[in-house]
């Protein structure tokens, strides 16, 4: 179970295209709604909010309070939005939720441990599943998930989601047999190289043959003159 973070928001007067001097000034326009809270625009320092994104991430609640309001909120963030060039952080929205309503989430997933197959063969690991979703608690869904990957000895083998130990009131809404991460063989430079040699070959076959045309009809006109 993760320990909630704690974020504290301040009211925000400026709405619409306005917001970009809230940013010049230092701050990041939010918004939060959700269970039981009328949606409320807000603001947070940069900084902060900087700091708190990848601690946070889709999956570990925080505690939010709101300057002129009692109690705290739970809550998830759902969206962040960010410039398509500077990945500067735009907007982010905060999810209140009821605690003690199931909610889903996105649970990373962290291969621990060396693959042999990796180490002794030349392989190279490939992961098809970054984040389990899952169905929980809001206080009771996982920070993240790992799975020891020392079992893949060959390139049969795969790491699958029926692996994960997910524990008790959480529930992964996969197939049992989807694949999370599997070595993956090399690729054979001799057989490559061969393959680009064959493909070069046929090209130029091709221009060889395109040559000959011309020359053939040249000598026939030569032959009709004399």
């Amino acid at each position: 179970m993760a320990e909630p973070l704690t974020l504290r928001l301040s009211k925000r007067a400026v709405i619409g295209k306005k917001v970009k001097q809230l940013r010049r000034g230092g701050a990041v326009p939010v918004h939060l709604y959700g269970s039981g809270l009328e949606p409320l625009s807000l603001q947070v320092e940069t900084g902060v909010l900087r700091r708190l994104l990848p601690r946070a991430g889709m999956n570990i609640p925080i505690a939010v309070e709101v300057d002129g309001r009692d109690g705290e909120n739970i809550c998830f963030i759902r969206e962040v939005q960010r410039h398509p060039v500077t990945e500067d952080v735009l907007h982010v929205d905060f999810l209140r939720v009821d605690v003690s309503q199931t909610i889903t989430a996105e649970v990373p997933i962290v291969l621990t441990g060396e693959a042999p197959s990796v180490i002794n063969m030349g392989g190279t690991l490939f992961q098809t599943i970054q984040a389990a979703t899952v169905e929980a608690l809001p206080m009771t869904i996982p920070s993240s998930f790992t799975i020891d990957v020392s079992d893949l000895d060959d390139f049969e083998k795969a790491v699958r989601i029926a692996d994960l130990d997910v524990g008790a009131n959480v529930t992964v809404l996969h197939e049992p047999d989807d694949m999370i991460a599997r070595v993956l063989a090399p690729r054979l430079e001799e057989e490559e190289a061969a393959a680009e040699e064959e493909e070069i070959e046929g090209e130029v076959a091709e221009g060889e043959e395109g040559a000959e045309a011309p020359a053939t009809e040249a000598s026939e006109k030569s032959g009709q003159r004399s």
